[in-house]
């Protein structure tokens, strides 16, 4: 059986290390990204902070030699899920399971002023020109503004906000600045209200100012001022933005999207395409974009694909659960579990930030570049 995997992320390296794992050379499983590496989302908040070089975070592809995988270094031009083949600059390639991994794009040209007058910290061209722009930053009006919905790892800009008072008050710029948070969501977790509340106290003992269920629509650079989605405005200084997200053109353009993203069943991950799945970021399954689902649900279609090539069903679906560590700056980290089960009620259970949490952050990381690329990630 060929397995194609579109998309070396969470789910694309989950999906293919649970094939290998189990199957070996008895399945052949080709792994395309456009990439050079993987990098988990939350080390560009290190960068971005100046905490670590982004050599040291970013995880080189060519360290994946796995049995019964290839991984193909290109980039794709087209998707026929029809046919379950992909035309790519290193050519075409055809299976007889295709799995869509391949993310959300981000769009800063998207909202008005953000480009020219503004910076974005999802990627990490984007957390480097920040680093660089803190360097110069002598203090004053600091906003941290979402600009549209959906967007990945919801937690991010609270960690933004709250690790930008630790950076400032290091180099004793906190107390000419004052920072601003806009997010669309009502509580900064509304699955979890311990998370919220704990967040809201963060927020209160740092004097951060936070804009619930606000979006930024537009910079005005020439003033130097965010406009809200309800009219109002906020003057800033410096402006880090959550960029507009969407699923990549590629993805948009082969017919598996529907309101901008690809639909899954939400127990299995298939899509309409009999043979095809998809997971992650570029589905609308219901979860929150973040690795950490996009990992649960590459369990899933493993267990299927390895079912398959033994002639039976597989029992597994996915129960919309994981786990999600946030940065509470003072080197204090928390975990969220949360629970996306279809058609009930989000729930998420809260442990309090500690040092302790830091390491356990650390080793979440560290085993799954072990898993994932053979190498250990401590000592790059």
């Amino acid at each position: 059986m060929r397995v194609l995997v579109l998309g070396a992320g969470f789910g694309g390296l989950e999906l293919t290390t649970r094939l290998s794992d189990e199957l070996g050379d008895a399945v052949e499983v080709v792994l395309i990204d456009k990439a050079e590496g993987f990098a988990f989302g939350f080390s560009r908040l290190d960068v971005m902070f100046g905490r670590l070089v982004a050599d040291a975070v970013v995880h080189p592809y060519r360290d994946l030699v796995k049995p019964g995988v290839r991984f193909v270094p290109t980039t794709i031009r087209s998707i026929d899920p029809g046919q379950r083949r992909v035309e790519t600059d290193a050519g075409s390639f055809d299976a007889d399971v295709m799995v869509v991994a391949l993310g959300a794009d981000l769009d800063p040209a998207a909202t008005p002023g953000l480009v020219e007058g503004g910076y974005e910290f999802y990627s990490m061209p984007g957390a480097l020109a920040v680093r660089d722009a803190l360097a110069a930053f002598d203090g004053g009006q600091v906003v941290v503004g979402v600009t549209s919905t959906p967007f990945k790892c919801p937690p991010a800009p609270s960690e933004v906000a709250l690790l930008m008072h630790d950076y400032l008050t290091d180099r004793g710029r906190r107390d000419r600045s004052e920072i601003s948070l806009v997010t669309p969501l009502g509580a900064p977790i509304p699955p979890s209200p311990g998370a919220s509340k704990a967040l809201l106290a963060a927020f209160a003992e740092r004097d951060i100012r936070l804009y619930p269920s606000q979006l930024v629509r537009e910079l005005d650079p020439a003033r130097k001022v965010a406009r809200l989605a309800d009219g109002g405005e906020i003057p800033y200084d410096l402006f880090l933005g959550v960029p507009v997200h969407q699923a990549p053109a590629v993805v948009q353009a082969s017919g598996l999207c529907a309101d901008g993203w690809i639909p899954v069943n939400p127990h299995t991950l298939e899509t309409v395409f009999p043979g095809v799945y998809a997971v992650g970021d570029v589905t609308s399954v219901g979860t929150p974009k973040a690795g950490v689902f996009a990992e649960g649900q590459a369990a899933v279609v493993a267990a299927a694909i390895i079912a398959r090539q033994a002639g039976r069903k597989s029992p597994v679906q996915y129960d919309g659960r994981g786990q999600v560590y946030m940065e509470f700056g003072h080197h204090q980290v928390g975990r969220i579990d949360l629970t996306f089960a279809a058609g009930r009620p989000p729930i998420g259970t809260f442990e309090a930030p500690s040092a302790d949490m830091t390491g356990r952050k650390a080793e979440f990381v560290a085993t799954r570049i072990q898993r994932w690329l053979g190498h250990d990630a401590r000592h790059r």
